[in-house]
């Protein structure tokens, strides 16, 4: 009787395991292919070849772009390289990346960039706040741009308690900000494990150096982080449950849900089109191939745009898709005057006109 009730145990075990596999299977979009969409006028950009994780540009045209994120099992190809801000014009005809100096005593070598965010004050003054990840721990970083000299002075480190695991950060204020964290566990298998049983553990905060507090919760994996022209909503990207939240932002800075828009497809930073209030979502259309990285069957890349994001129905179209041949793991797209950056977390970067 003993074995026969071993047996019906380890039966039943082994199909709840199963059951979690083929889940997880389709949680990760393991099995999806994109189709090619690509713009005619689109080339690489030289001087990114170690990622892109995120973009911001300035309303004059300046692109601010992280690289060289090391990020617990992802892939990079420059592993004992320190990560870089770089800069590009995309007034200019051929515009070309530029890695910023930086001054003020920062500790370059253990420099780990990840979201980006900038900040303009009322003298005009540009401030970029930068997500970093030094021996895997994470902290914001406050640098005032140069931009005649073309360089970053570190201003300032902010630390708390709630700012772990952040992924991305959208400014609004002087040190005033939201965070998203993608993972309760800061330990890479055990992240894993977040996915797999698909907890609902991460969360959005909002700093300020009067109140820190969690303002939305229950992500499976809270990622990009945008706000909308106005700045009355946030956006929010889930990318293990292949959504965007819309949150209606308080003057608390409490957040409100009033939609959740479903995609499909693993979305990572987003980022909102200044002309049309659109956003653009950097996408992973098959998250197994980022987190088994094999060059003969790289990650491929997705861009989508969401237009009346507030509207019952919204309209989501493909702006670019490829299968890994040009550009892997897409995680960002940016665009400026009819001109977009695709970024990606450890590989290339792409410029297209459209």
């Amino acid at each position: 009787m003993g074995k026969l009730v071993a047996l019906v145990l380890l039966g039943v075990g082994l199909s709840l395991v199963g059951e979690m596999f083929l889940a997880f299977r389709e949680r990760v979009n393991a099995s999806r292919e994109v189709e090619p969409v690509e713009p005619e006028n689109c080339h690489l950009i030289e001087e990114l070849e170690n990622g892109s994780e995120d973009i911001d540009i300035l309303p004059s045209g300046l692109a601010f772009i992280s690289s060289g994120l090391k990020y617990p099992g992802l892939q990079n190809f420059a592993p004992d390289e320190p990560g870089k801000i770089f800069l590009m014009d995309l007034n200019e005809q051929n515009p070309r990346a530029q890695a910023l100096e930086i001054s003020g005593g920062f500790d370059k070598e253990l420099f780990n960039p990840h979201g980006i965010s900038f900040f303009i004050d009322k003298d005009h003054t540009v401030y970029l706040y930068v997500v970093n990840h030094p021996h895997m721990k994470s902290t914001v970083e406050i640098f005032k741009f140069e931009e005649q000299q073309r360089s970053l002075v570190y201003l300032k480190t902010i630390k708390h308690e709630l700012l772990k695991s952040v992924n991305d950060i959208v400014v609004l204020g002087p040190e005033q900000f939201y965070a998203t964290r993608d993972h309760y566990f800061t330990n890479s298998f055990l992240s894993l494990f977040e996915i797999i049983l698909d907890l609902r553990w991460t969360y959005v905060l909002f700093y300020s150096p009067r109140e820190v507090k969690v303002v939305a919760k229950g992500f499976c994996s809270a990622n990009g982080i945008t706000v909308s022209a106005d700045q009355k909503y946030v956006y929010v990207a889930d990318v293990a449950a292949k959504n965007i939240h819309v949150m209606e932002k308080h003057d608390n800075w409490d957040l409100t849900q009033l939609k959740v828009i479903q995609l499909g497809t693993l979305v990572d930073n987003l980022t909102v089109d200044p002309a049309t209030g659109d956003i653009l979502a950097g996408c992973h259309p098959n998250l197994m191939k980022l987190l088994n990285y094999n060059p003969e069957d790289p990650p491929g890349s997705e861009v989508l745009r969401i237009q009346n994001v507030l509207s019952e129905k919204p309209r989501v179209s493909t702006v670019y898709a490829n299968n890994g041949s040009v550009l892997q793991g897409t995680s960002v797209a940016s665009v400026y005057r009819g001109k977009i950056l695709i970024g990606t977390v450890f590989h290339k970067t792409l410029y297209c006109e459209l």
